[in-house]
């Protein structure tokens, strides 16, 4: 059936749309915080800069910057969420650029507290970090990096710089969602809108394999026509992060990369090799089953995101989601439970598609009010699992929250999609316990495999081999423009897929379609999550309770701990391979049984 055409903001019904008034009541509110941190951050500058000599200053001054981060992290993310939805909107567009600039004047203003604490004796920071229960870690985090710090001014100037230095991604964002315009295609008479939005969440989806690849087609034909562009402010990203790289005296961009989410260079090669080389074969395997469930000749790169039983895909309301929630994360107990359900009430998640919204998902959580959400619901099951690793996320950071400090929140981002992709899982198990149907437990299995699975261990795996092939090369002092970077992700894609797969033209423009490859080495961390998740889900079907128990002390944990000790908190040890391993069998496994339940259907 044909697409219906995208709707503007305005026309979305109100109830579909996240409730920002929970942040500020209403714009004077927002402008009243503006004020207040302006002037905030001028009585801390007065109170504190070349004063941070002794312990008892330092933590003062840190209890006053935390209250001045909070603020501006609350009026930031009332801008960002409100752009984010409507990129096309002038005023939201007008409030975020305001808020950009007197954030960054903001963290330029206050970089020297920071900077006088890495002047400090090592035994000073000790003592204060002794005397406080809130700002441990993040003072060992600031001595753990004395050695890479920079002169005071220099520090002054780059957060002075950072939106110039954050350009990359806002252009990127600004070209995909506001510029970057489709053309409608036709089949069989039928006229066809087209959107990132629609293609992302829809088109590739589609059962229809004629409209599916008639879709591909259009939407890669008018990505092409923005690669020169995107591949320039492509290239601008990765050419900033090698400058800063030998600014803060690394030894190379993966060690830069890599200093704050506290892991060794090891873990992330074994994310992206051991996948590579031991996952492909049992995703060729479930391509050929793709293939024998739809008739096709041959497989192509524009058919692997579609359904395996697409007549036995239930259409799921916003309302019979709650469901499906409901009994997927029951598992983690009543106060968890309560926690996440109450965002359909409270309306934390924006439903809506319309033109300017961002794509894919996202969870935003300012600290101490609640997450927010973002979607573009569909009705497909893939959205129940969208939304269910995004209230992952919003569960983790909010425990986190009531246990840590704003500076002490957020764990290392190579353990933070554990929490979001573990609850994927958690309702695969709730789905499979519903009936023992052949053909239900295929769907559940397939539905587990397409979406947690694919987009994890596969989507963002296969970002994460492509971004360090285009680091590799930055690091040797080369360049990268639109044609190495298409000949960089076609080489990847058929060296994951082999021969099953036809890399059919336009797939080399996946580099285009995410904007994780302005975030670091942040594409890996996926799969580095749901290794962490799929052996806490195994420990928690064997052992119970005290397995739950253990992972509610996890999200509690935050960012105190490091993301080895988080894991051996949950009862993994990340060190080894083992976990990376097991998890790759339990994909095998996974594709086996739907082998043979299709085999007895």
């Amino acid at each position: 059936m044909p697409k219906e055409k995208m709707k503007n903001r305005e026309e979305v019904q109100e109830s579909l749309k996240w409730d920002l008034t929970r942040i500020y009541q209403d714009e004077s509110e927002y402008q009243e915080t503006v004020a207040e941190v302006k002037e905030l951050a001028g009585e801390l500058v007065n109170e504190y800069r070349e004063r941070l000599s002794d312990p008892e200053t330092v933590l003062d001054c840190l209890a006053d910057y935390e209250e001045l981060m909070i603020n501006c992290i609350h009026a930031y993310n009332y801008a960002y969420l409100a752009s984010s939805v409507d990129e096309t909107n002038p005023e939201n567009q007008e409030r975020l650029m305001k808020m950009r600039m007197l954030f960054s004047d903001i963290l330029s203003r206050t970089s020297f507290i920071e900077s006088e604490i890495k002047e400090l004796e090592d035994e000073i920071i000790d003592r204060a970090a002794e005397a406080t229960e809130d700002y441990q870690v993040y003072l060992q985090d600031l001595k753990r990096s004395k050695k890479h710090k920079l002169e005071s001014e220099v520090e002054k100037t780059l957060s002075a710089l950072s939106p110039v230095l954050d350009a990359p991604r806002t252009i990127y964002n600004k070209s995909k969602l506001a510029d970057l315009d489709f053309d409608s295609f036709q089949v069989e008479g039928e006229e066809y809108p087209l959107s990132f939005v629609l293609f992302e969440n829809e088109y590739q989806l589609e059962p229809d394999t004629e409209v599916r690849r008639k879709a591909f087609t259009e939407f890669s034909r008018n990505l092409s026509d923005y690669q020169h562009t995107m591949a320039t402010t492509y290239s601008t990203q990765v050419q900033k992060e090698k400058i800063m790289t030998g600014l803060r005296n690394h030894d190379n961009i993966f060690s830069y990369l890599l200093f704050d989410q506290k892991v060794e260079r090891e873990l992330y090669d074994r994310q992206i090799d051991l996948i590579m080389n031991e996952l492909a074969p049992h995703m060729r395997k479930y391509a050929r089953l793709l293939q024998q469930a739809y008739g096709l000749e041959k497989m192509t790169y524009a058919d692997l995101k579609i359904p395996l039983d697409p007549e036995f895909e239930p259409e799921v309301s916003i309302a019979e989601s709650k469901e499906y929630i409901a009994g997927a994360l029951s598992i983690l107990g009543e106060e968890y439970l309560d926690l996440v359900m109450s965002s359909y009430e409270e309306r934390w998640v924006d439903f809506a598609q319309n033109k300017g919204k961002s794509t894919g998902g996202f969870c935003s959580t300012p600290y101490g009010i609640h997450s927010y959400i973002l979607l573009s619901w569909t009705g497909l099951m893939s959205q129940v699992y969208t939304l269910a690793h995004e209230l992952g996320h919003a569960g983790h950071f909010i425990f986190s929250q009531q246990h840590n400090s704003f500076f002490e929140d957020r764990p290392s981002t190579y353990f933070v999609e554990a929490p979001s992709t573990i609850n994927e899982l958690f309702l695969t198990n709730y789905l499979v316990e519903q009936q023992d149907d052949p053909r239900f437990q295929r769907w559940a299995l397939a539905t587990m495999v397409g979406n947690t699975y694919y987009h994890n261990f596969v989507t963002h795996l296969l970002e994460a081999a492509y971004q360090r092939e285009v680091y590799q090369l930055i690091d040797q002092g080369e360049n990268v423009h639109a044609s190495k970077l298409n000949q960089l992700k076609k080489q990847v894609l058929q060296d994951f897929w082999g021969d099953e797969v036809e890399i059919n033209e336009g797939a080399e423009l996946t580099w285009m379609r995410q904007p994780h490859y302005y975030m670091g080495l942040y594409p890996y961390t996926y799969s580095a999550g749901l290794t962490v998740a799929t052996a806490v889900n195994q420990r928690i079907k064997n052992e119970g309770q005290p397995a739950v128990e253990d992972w509610l002390e996890v999200l509690k944990a935050g960012g105190s701990k490091d993301p080895v000790e988080l894991a051996k908190m949950a009862g993994v040890d990340i060190t080894t391979e083992k976990p990376l391993r097991d998890a790759i069998a339990f994909v095998g496994e996974s594709i086996e049984k739907i082998e043979n339940l299709s085999a007895e259907i």
